[in-house]
């Protein structure tokens, strides 16, 4: 099974996910919802249990969170969270659809996910949330870490569509290629701004975009 695939995950592929690990049962799940493409699967499982085993509990802000899947398995991962609050300006038709799947599969998610279309802007957010992100695009990302560092939030984001035109690389791409400068620079802020930085990578044969952040205050 290629990881990286964009086809949507359907019945006909719940015979490849047939082992009894969480992974396994989520993709049932995502198979039954006949709406989300595999590699979205992929991206939101490898970011949620990496994110997991550095923070746990407080309320999770999912933005630019598309079908929201992120902060759900987050949720099923660690059940010490006890909202996921996915936001988007636009939320699929079909995330409704995938959640109550999930919450059909998982009763205790009932009455815990809640989908709101707003501009990320203007979400309220508090110092115990875990901010997270997978894939906001472009300058969406750099939105999403300020969002996060005015409350001294913790944050973790998978960047993509960097778009180097007038941002800052931090003078490293003389060293590295533009998207790697951009991100490292955006490690090098956060930790400026009294941030403790981790970095990691999901694997490259889901997506080649595969840098992880994870930040949290000092």
């Amino acid at each position: 099974m290629d990881p990286s695939s964009r086809n949507r995950l359907n019945e006909r592929h719940l015979s490849q996910f047939a082992g009894a690990t969480l992974f396994d049962a989520i993709a049932r799940a995502v198979c039954r919802a006949g709406c989300l493409p595999r590699k979205e699967l992929f991206e939101a499982w490898e970011v949620a249990r990496r994110v997991r085993r550095r923070f746990r509990g407080g309320r999770i802000v999912d933005l630019a969170c598309g079908h929201g899947l992120l902060g759900q398995i987050l949720l099923l991962l660690d059940d010490s969270s006890a909202l996921s609050l996915a936001v988007d300006r636009r939320i699929p038709a079909s995330a409704a659809t995938l959640a109550a799947v999930l919450c059909g599969q998982w009763p205790r998610l009932q009455e815990r996910i809640l989908f709101v279309e707003a501009d990320l802007a203007q979400v309220p957010l508090r110092a115990d949330d875990l901010v997270v992100s997978a894939h906001a695009c472009g300058g969406l990302t750099d939105l999403i870490l300020a969002r996060a560092v005015e409350t001294r939030a913790r944050v973790a984001v998978l960047p993509c569509c960097h778009d180097l035109d007038g941002s800052d690389l931090g003078g490293l791409e003389g060293w590295m290629d533009g998207p790697l400068a951009m991100d490292a620079a955006r490690a090098a802020r956060l930790r400026a701004q009294g941030y403790r930085v981790v970095t990691q990578l999901i694997p490259s044969e889901i997506t080649p975009q595969n840098r992880l952040l994870l930040a949290e205050p000092v």
